[in-house]
């Protein structure tokens, strides 16, 4: 795994510190970046204390699978049946530091936080270690009395279990002032000497890192619930376990003129929302991952006036607002972690690649410079560019770290991730397995989905054909698909799955595959209602709610054949097989009863599954 090492430097600890009979939080910036300044009485230190509290749940966050740990035990079982040579010695070193990495999300932190002062605001932005949780906490200047002149810039602060721990003593009876810069506040001169960080970022992590911020330029649906509603999700989370092979999935189902509803799996449990009316023009169902995340927001939950949600699509990144008075807190969500191979390349489709033309990047770029807070549409009227080439530009400039989305805000801010632009190269794509499966895509008729074949309770089967002319081989990957994206089962005829499975992950033949269903799938619901008659192979589900209950319909369309299964959620559902004459009679019968379902007020739930 490539690495990039960053020097950070600090001029003191970062924590809660007693000054003139006033509580401060000082927060010390990196001396290696652009002064950085603000001075400012907090209005309510409780509820900062709470969003700082919630901010560190997102930091110190790891999500991604745990096997057990057997390390202390091997590690005794070694030192029974061996000598202490060396080598038995830097064997035990090794398990301890695996151990560490597994158990001391700390000790291995990849990038320590961004703090950046604006002209309107103070923000902090921080990543999760497993890649799958972003967050960023945005402090109006209503909830600061400002003391001073503000100095704004980005920069980072060492956010340590300290200066956690530290928070927790903030309370509203004692004044509470913050201070960010260079030097912060010291108790005494002399107090601290300077604290000095080389850390190692991995690339993935940085990538994923720009990837979550930049996907919030892609159009998004708008819903709005109450905390209300948020909370009793929690609260039926924290009651009952995920159980095994079962979904975890929460639906929000979207009726336009009505309300939106939480469906929780696998319990079918109906949480009708308080919040405003759904004003879509279609009616549909979407699937979210990563809900038990939505635990880190627990602490800022009572704060909060309203919740949104912004929605990229069913098994795609969501992002939650939290409005709590002067404060915003927004998390999102990848739905996987870096792990989650076959949902991260199909995500990777929605992003635009590197070797766009940049030339608008300078212009847009200046223009933002002196606001640091700008619009799309007040960037095209400065820059005189067309709001699309300006649009292009700010996405490009989100993918380099120059420019972060404030969906809350609806404006662009100016905040480099690094002091250095980051290299896109090496940030592209994960590894080189990746890389080759995207050039295989290139290649016009190389990679193809020979037949899709949906298994019920199983998933999707995917067998393609995967053509290497530099090989001069045909392979055939084969792919099981569950509904949430994740790979159930995989193989293919190259040398490295027959040799090594999947220890060493999937080959780009897998990765092409997967690539190739996706954009597939992408053009089918692009061109869909569009043209018919080009239709040969097409699925989809159709659900209405009846009551506490659930009623589901999936038609399968493929060439001369066509399959139909109807039943109540959760239940086995019925089947029926018909076999027309011709491709033309199938698509008929198909969209007739697509018809059918939709004037009998079945919600499209294609791509939340069934």
């Amino acid at each position: 795994m490539e690495r990039s090492a960053v020097d950070l430097a600090y001029g003191g600890d970062s924590g809660l510190k007693t000054q003139d009979g006033d509580t401060v939080l000082a927060l010390f910036g990196d001396l290696k970046r652009a002064p950085v300044q603000l001075n400012a009485r907090v209005k309510d230190p409780v509820r900062l204390r709470e969003a700082l509290a919630a901010l560190y749940e997102v930091v110190s966050s790891d999500f991604s699978y745990q096997p057990k740990d057997r390390t202390a035990w091997l590690a005794f079982q070694r030192m029974r049946q061996q000598s202490g040579t060396a080598a038995n010695s830097a064997a035990a070193r090794k398990a301890y530091f695996d151990w560490l990495l597994r158990n001391d999300p700390l000790a291995f932190i990849l990038l320590d936080p961004l703090v950046s002062v604006f002209p309107d605001e103070l923000s902090f932005e921080v990543f999760s270690k497993d890649e799958g949780s972003y967050a960023r906490l945005s402090i109006q200047r209503d909830a600061l009395e400002i003391e001073g002149e503000p100095v704004c810039g980005t920069t980072h602060i060492d956010f340590s279990q300290a200066l956690h721990d530290s928070v927790q003593r903030m309370r509203s009876y004692r004044p509470t002032r913050i201070s960010v810069g260079q030097e912060a506040v010291r108790v005494t001169a002399g107090e601290a000497s300077t604290l000095e960080k080389r850390i190692s970022v991995p690339d993935s992590w940085l990538r994923g890192f720009l990837q979550v911020q930049s996907a919030a330029s892609l159009p998004t649906t708008k819903v709005s619930i109450a905390p209300l509603d948020l909370y009793n999700v929690l609260r039926h989370l924290r009651l009952n376990a995920d159980q095994k092979n079962k979904g975890r999935g929460l639906r929000v189902e979207l009726v336009p003129g009505e309300a939106p509803r939480l469906v929780l799996e696998p319990w079918e449990l109906v949480l009708p929302s308080h919040g405003a009316a759904y004003t879509g023009r279609r009616a549909e169902v979407l699937r979210l991952w990563g809900r038990r995340r939505l635990m880190m927001m627990r602490r800022l939950l009572p704060f909060s006036d309203s919740v949104e949600l912004h929605l990229l699509g069913s098994g795609l990144p969501s992002f939650w607002v939290l409005r709590a008075g002067p404060i915003t807190f927004t998390l999102g969500l990848s739905g996987f972690t870096s792990a989650a191979w076959s949902q991260s390349v199909s995500f990777d489709l929605l992003l635009p690649r590197a070797g766009r033309d940049d030339s608008d990047l300078p212009a847009v770029l200046k223009a933002l410079a002196v606001p640091r807070v700008a619009t799309a549409e007040a960037l095209a009227a400065t820059t005189g560019l067309p709001l699309a080439r300006v649009l292009s530009a700010l996405q490009l400039a989100t993918q380099l770290g120059q420019v972060m989305i404030d969906l809350a805000g609806g404006v662009y801010r100016l905040r480099p991730v690094l002091a250095e632009l980051p290299d896109l190269t090496r940030l592209e794509y994960r590894n080189d397995r990746e890389r080759a499966a995207f050039d295989l895509l290139n290649v016009k008729g190389a990679v193809k989905v020979i037949k899709e074949n949906h298994i019920h309770g199983e998933g999707l089967e995917l067998i393609g054909k995967v053509v290497v002319e530099a090989d001069k081989r045909e392979y055939r990957p084969e792919l099981l698909l569950m509904d949430d994206g994740r790979v159930r089962k995989a193989t293919c005829t190259c040398a490295q799955v027959r040799q090594h499975g999947l220890k060493e992950g999937p080959c780009a033949h897998l990765i092409a595959l997967r690539l190739q269903q996706a954009r597939v799938e992408a053009e089918r619901l692009a061109n869909r209602g569009k043209s018919r008659d080009t239709i040969t192979v097409e699925t989809r589900t159709y659900v209405k709610r009846k009551g506490a209950a659930e009623e589901v319909f999936q038609l399968t369309l493929d060439l001369r054949k066509l399959r139909v299964r109807w039943g109540s959620r959760g239940e086995s559902l019925r089947a029926q097989n018909l076999v027309f004459n011709t491709e033309a009679e199938a698509r008929a019968a198909y969209f007739g009863r697509v018809d059918t379902l939709e004037a009998r007020g079945f919600l499209d739930a294609t791509a939340g599954g069934a």
